[in-house]
């Protein structure tokens, strides 16, 4: 799950850097490119996988969250930022673009420091030393047992589990209300008023 970040956060930096450098080029295909590299970005999802793996059972639900309010706040952020009195102007715009290397940045030089996520390290990776040291370094010193144990009774449900690729989950008839409820939610998106928040 970090690395996977720190991944998409190297991508993010490299597409913050083609945007912001295609006025000098007079380029706008690497805004184009910078924009596609952006959107394959995994930023979302990774965020809310990680953010709730490391969080303790209680502050779970409220750390999900978290994502869905700097998201809207970066929008937010972005569209003020963009007004011609500040990065929208002829000369900043570039600046403007490559904005949003800026928080990739902050995660690439924070997160080295924050430990792997406790449930890949016992379900993945079999450590089990590891996410104990994981979970007292995120949660601090204390019984933590139950947390374990839910780990390990979720990883003998994952054995029981059959992983489906995209074309099977597609073709399967018992999953197809959830897939239309899924894609219906994330089409209509940008109808829900988030742009103006």
């Amino acid at each position: 799950r970090k690395k996977c970040l720190l991944c998409n956060n190297v991508l993010m930096i490299v597409a913050a850097s083609i945007m912001g450098c295609s006025k000098i080029s007079q380029s706008f295909e690497m805004i184009l490119i910078g924009r596609f590299m952006c959107g394959v970005s995994l930023c979302v999802p990774l965020h809310h996988q990680y953010v709730g793996e490391i969080s303790p059972r209680k502050l779970r639900g409220f750390a999900n969250s978290t994502s869905s309010f700097f998201w809207t706040l970066g929008k937010a952020i972005g569209q003020i930022s963009g007004q011609r009195e500040l990065l929208g102007s002829r000369a900043l715009w570039p600046l403007l673009m490559a904005s949003c290397g800026l928080p990739a940045l902050v995660q690439l030089l924070t997160l080295p420091f924050f430990p792997e996520s406790p449930p890949y390290l016992l379900m993945q990776k079999g450590d089990q030393e590891g996410c104990k040291k994981a979970i007292r370094q995120l949660w601090g010193e204390g019984q933590h047992q139950a947390e374990i144990d839910d780990i390990m009774k979720e990883k003998a449900t994952m054995k029981n589990t059959k992983i489906l690729s995209v074309l099977e989950l597609v073709k399967e008839p018992a999953f197809r209300w959830q897939l239309y409820m899924i894609v219906t939610l994330t089409a209509t998106i940008q109808l829900c008023g988030i742009n103006a928040v």
